[in-house]
């Protein structure tokens, strides 16, 4: 069953025991800014990293309260999705069908 978080502290520890990492899509990360988020897992070969830059958790955490997002995941694999906040609160009232 997958969770929802905004704890910095729960996303790290997570993506951490997973081999995750911080990244950012190469394309649309700039020096000051870090555009379009994401986590990747270079380790797992089904994992399509090839388009992002590794970030530091800093960086992310920055783009990932600017653009007011949450992490749907499962604790007990890789899955994950940065969702909007708005969605993840639908999604905690009942609304399982509520996307980004």
């Amino acid at each position: 069953m997958a969770e929802t978080t905004t704890n910095h502290d729960t996303i790290r520890k997570w993506a951490e025991k997973h081999g995750g990492k911080p990244a950012a899509v190469d394309s649309t990360h700039e020096k000051n800014r870090a555009g379009i988020i994401r986590l990747m897992f270079p380790d797992n070969p089904q994992s399509q990293h090839d388009a992002l830059v590794e970030i530091s958790w800093e960086e992310f955490f920055r783009q990932f309260d600017e653009s007011n997002l949450a992490l749907l995941y499962e604790p007990d694999s890789q899955f994950n999705k940065l969702v909007g906040r708005d969605t993840a609160e639908r999604r905690a009232h009942g609304e399982s069908g509520a996307h980004r």
